[in-house]
């Protein structure tokens, strides 16, 4: 039998990559695309629940992308409590895939990507739904994926306002004085939700919940902003719906009626989300199939479960980029 390898690229291996947020946001960019032109697969997300669900579960994430001609499984770890021993709340591990053969390609370390994908959908989002000039930022939420969120959406939109809130003081210290570092501007670490989200132009919720709970006010939220919750544990009102001209998510496919987790949860039991009132999935807006913000007035949501797809083109775009640097491990498969 013909020997075979694979390319392995570890946490530092991904690190050294160092890539850039226009590469980040190209990859997801291009999934997206692809997505609304008919051109992935996409397999419900399955859970993994080993003990308490309290704890945490398991994420496991299937898709394949024609154009980049790559299948792959992504199992991401979700667990609250990882602070307390100094471990991010999510980790990850993604194999890729010859969707011809079945031949494994590359197994990587995906915690990075999780959170990069993340806040590229979020920016990607705001890329096509927010205001061109917004100018204030509300993030709720300090937790991997928010980094992303805060430095991507700001590298599209250099807001003159960065806000930020999460539960523990310490954690959103830490946040916000990362971010400002990062960033070379001013970051405001607030001390409530109210004084985060309310006027702001785009309102991220990214909350690490134990269990639902109405925290986001609807009453806060301006016409004309754009809204972002995507917790796994719903912190929103019912009545954020109610006042949004469109409502978009990445994959319907995830957020239908019947499964677990998710910001508008209820929203969707409760028939207040629905396939018919939904305005599109974001892919059919990058492919230009349906329209984004059409003005300045309008308000609108956008709740993203998170795809394989989007985790599979950026792992593809690493693993060329590791391929152009000699960065990674061959490793013999069989």
């Amino acid at each position: 039998m013909q020997e075979s390898y694979l390319t392995y690229l570890n946490g530092p291996d991904v690190d050294a990559l160092n890539m850039t947020d226009a590469e980040i946001l190209a990859a997801v960019e291009e999934s997206l695309r692809a997505q609304g032109l008919g051109q992935t697969r996409i397999e419900p997300r399955v859970h993994l629940v080993p003990e308490d669900s309290a704890k945490g579960h398991f994420n496991v994430l299937r898709g394949y992308i024609q154009p980049l001609h790559v299948a792959g499984v992504k199992i991401v770890g979700d667990y609250v409590d990882n602070y307390k021993q100094n471990l991010p709340s999510e980790m990850a591990i993604m194999n890729l895939f010859d969707p011809e053969t079945g031949m494994v390609k590359a197994v990587l370390d995906a915690t990075s990507i999780t959170d990069m994908r993340t806040g590229a959908v979020t920016a990607l989002g705001a890329k096509y739904m927010a205001r061109k000039n917004s100018r204030v930022l509300g993030h709720i939420g300090s937790r991997g994926t928010s980094y992303w969120n805060v430095r991507l959406l700001d590298s599209l939109f250099d807001f003159e306002e960065i806000r930020v809130h999460s539960r523990r003081p310490e954690s959103r210290e830490a946040f916000g004085r990362r971010l400002s570092e990062d960033l070379g501007k001013p970051v405001r670490v607030v001390d409530d939700w109210q004084s985060c989200v309310e006027g702001a132009d785009i309102v991220v919720e990214a909350t690490r919940l134990p269990a639902p709970c109405p925290m986001l006010k609807t009453e806060w939220i301006k016409k004309g902003a754009f809204v972002v919750p995507y917790g796994t544990m719903s912190a929103v009102e019912l009545s954020l719906t109610d006042i949004m001209d469109k409502i978009v998510v990445d994959d319907w496919g995830q957020c239908r009626k019947g499964l677990p987790y998710g910001s508008l949860r209820p929203h969707v039991e409760a028939d207040k989300l629905t396939e018919e009132n939904l305005h599109a999935e974001l892919g059919q807006i990058v492919a230009g199939l349906r329209p984004g913000r059409e003005s300045d007035d309008e308000t609108i949501l956008f709740w993203h479960r998170g795809l394989s797809t989007n985790d599979i083109a950026l792992g593809w775009a690493m693993l060329e980029k590791a391929g152009r640097l000699g960065l990674g491990q061959k490793l013999r498969y069989r």
